[in-house]
């Protein structure tokens, strides 16, 4: 069976989230969009996993049913924040459980901890350590995923995250870590070139906080096996045929891929952030250092190198954001709507459209522009400004990609360094 995992998303009991992001939409949306299994998150917020409860039925072992096709299996989200051999860390995990009485396990064990019902990304003081040797002892069929591991704030890789390797964070417990999570500001092109990364699998996921076809999805994991729990998870630990591919977006559209301070308008790749030291010229205070810059601090390989048994991907841009860049507005507006419902209902989902739609249908559909954008987009060749310190990344259909760095402050900034 041919399954297309977003395993990593929120419910409205999260912060920064859609109030409307619930079952109902969650469900609507995911099958417009062409996934057909998604993770519930937020199961440790006691409101959400109530819902859960009462809404999902077990269809398959450690898979729930709503009440269209759509798939479901128990995941969450934490946030640990703690100080290691004198250094703070700050860490993000996607957790995977198998049924819902381990699932409660996991929030009993947590509410020992600190609080879970104020958030649906709790945040604790515990180590990754202490964390990931807690949870084998309840059950070795949960999976623990580090979430988004390059992004800066919270990835355990990131400029902020405190690790310069996996084993450095987990030390005897990365025994217990099988995946890793690319995040929207990196893509396995870019993490096949440290090789200590080598023996993890690469994950993809939306971590959306929207329910809208061109949030969910837009990262995902395509499986070929049985839609079951132990199947899906035994496929991403083992990396065989049974896992055929992930799907990334473009890594510039990420909201961490350049260097940048955005409430000063400024953002650089990194040869010229490197240049200034890191700092804003504009307000001579640390930028947002993003993705690619922390790629380059860690790569001990060229780029072009493809590890042996790794897992390909297709790069894809939301298809609202494509009619949005034809029509140069939004993708939430009336006019993207319109073509975006013309396509899905044509073409069954977003990603049949993005994948397998014929040119010459699109084209007779919603005209020549937007066809001509799916096109390049399902060949990788749209150019994007890259995102930067929380601001996203943009579809360029004109112009080049460029920084900004005022050049008076830039000036009067080189002259008080010098």
């Amino acid at each position: 069976m041919k399954i297309i995992a977003d395993l990593h998303m929120h419910s409205h009991y999260s912060r920064a989230t859609s109030k409307n992001m619930n079952i109902e939409n969650i469900d609507k949306y995911a099958k417009i969009k062409g996934i057909n299994l998604v993770g519930t998150g937020d199961f440790t917020h006691p409101l959400w996993f109530k819902e859960m409860k009462s809404l999902l039925r077990e269809h398959e072992p450690g898979i729930y049913k709503y009440k269209s096709d759509i798939n479901y299996m128990l995941t969450a989200e934490i946030s640990l924040m703690y100080t290691q051999d004198g250094h703070g860390r700050r860490v993000h995990f996607v957790i995977l459980a198998p049924n819902f009485d381990i699932a409660s396990q996991i929030t009993e064990w947590l509410k020992t901890k600190g609080r879970v019902d104020y958030d649906g990304r709790p945040i604790f003081g515990f180590s990754a350590i202490e964390f990931t040797e807690a949870m084998m002892k309840i059950s070795k069929d949960i999976m623990l995923i580090p979430a988004h591991i390059m992004t800066p704030w919270f990835g355990i890789l990131g400029s902020k995250g405190g690790f310069n390797s996996i084993e450095e964070c987990f030390q005897d417990q990365t025994k217990h870590i099988h995946a890793l999570e690319t995040g929207m500001s990196a893509d396995p092109a870019m993490l096949w070139r440290i090789s200590s990364l080598d023996k993890f699998s690469l994950v993809s996921n939306s971590d959306s906080h929207s329910y809208y076809s061109w949030k969910l999805g837009r990262e995902a994991n395509v499986f070929d096996c049985k839609m079951n729990y132990k199947e899906i998870i035994d496929a991403i630990i083992k990396r065989d045929k049974r896992f055929l591919y992930t799907i990334e977006v473009d890594p510039a559209y990420g909201k961490y891929h350049w260097d940048g301070h955005r409430a000063c308008n400024v953002f650089m790749n990194p040869k010229e952030s490197k240049k200034l030291h890191k700092i804003c010229p504009v307000c001579h205070k640390e930028m947002t250092i993003g993705v690619e810059y922390r790629i380059e601090e860690l790569a001990d390989r060229k780029e072009g190198f493809v590890p042996k048994g790794s897992i390909p991907f297709k790069k894809l841009l939301p298809l609202a954001e494509l009619i949005a860049a034809a029509y140069n507005t939004q993708p939430g507006t009336k006019k993207v709507f319109i073509d975006l419902d013309k396509l899905t209902n044509e073409f069954g989902s977003e990603l049949n459209v993005l994948l397998e739609a014929d040119e010459h249908k699109i084209k007779l559909l919603v005209g020549e522009k937007i066809a001509d954008i799916v096109m390049k987009n399902r060949i990788g060749s749209l150019r994007v400004q890259p995102g930067y310190d929380g601001v996203y990344g943009q579809i360029l259909l004109d112009g080049k990609i460029k920084s900004n760095i005022p050049q008076k402050n830039l000036k009067s900034f080189l002259a008080a360094r010098s």
